[in-house]
C-alpha cells in the first residue's frame, strides 16, 4: 500500500495541481507543496559528487585566502551588532521581535511580520514575501482546522 507521500508524488508526476491533489487525498495544500519542493530539490548521486568536488576546491581556495585576512581590520560599515540588533531588525525605530511579542502573534504570524518587515533589506525581497505568504497560509489552515475541531 502506498503512503500518502507516494500518492502525492505520483499525482504531481502526472501533472496534477496541488489544490486538486489536496482535495482528492483530503490533506493540506502545505503538505502537497512540501512534497513538491522535496521533489524539486532531489538530485542524483553524480550531481552530489560533482558539487562535493567543486566545494572541496572552493574550500581549499577559501582556506588559503583566509590565512591572509587581518581579522582586526574587519568591521561592520554601519556599526551594527549583527547578532543582537542589526539595523534591518530595528528599522523604523521598533525591533520586529518586540512588536511580535507585544501583539502576542505567536510563531506563524510572527514569521509573517518578520519576513514582511525585513524584506526590503534583503537581496531577494520576493523570496521573503513568499516566505511570509507561506506562513500566513499555514496560520489560516491551522485556524480553519481548529474551527472544524471545535464544531
Amino acid at each position: 500500500m502506498k503512503t500518502t507521500a507516494q500518492k502525492v508524488r505520483d499525482l504531481l508526476s502526472k501533472g496534477k495541481r496541488p489544490g486538486d491533489i489536496a482535495n482528492r487525498l483530503n490533506i493540506s495544500q502545505s503538505y502537497v507543496y512540501t512534497i513538491k519542493k522535496q521533489m524539486q530539490n532531489e538530485v542524483t548521486a553524480d550531481e552530489v559528487d560533482e558539487v562535493v568536488e567543486e566545494s572541496k576546491s572552493e574550500l581549499a581556495k577559501l582556506i588559503e585566502a583566509w590565512d591572509e585576512v587581518d581579522i582586526s581590520a574587519i568591521s561592520d560599515p554601519q556599526g551594527d551588532d549583527m547578532v543582537n540588533s542589526p539595523h534591518h531588525y530595528t528599522a523604523g525605530g521598533v525591533e520586529t521581535i518586540d512588536f511580535i511579542e507585544a501583539k502576542g502573534l505567536g510563531y506563524h504570524l510572527g514569521n509573517v511580520v518578520k519576513y514582511i518587515s525585513r524584506s526590503q533589506f534583503k537581496d531577494n525581497r520576493i523570496q521573503d514575501l513568499e516566505k511570509a505568504k507561506w506562513y500566513l497560509n499555514r496560520a489560516i489552515e491551522q485556524i480553519e482546522k481548529d474551527n472544524l475541531n471545535n464544531v
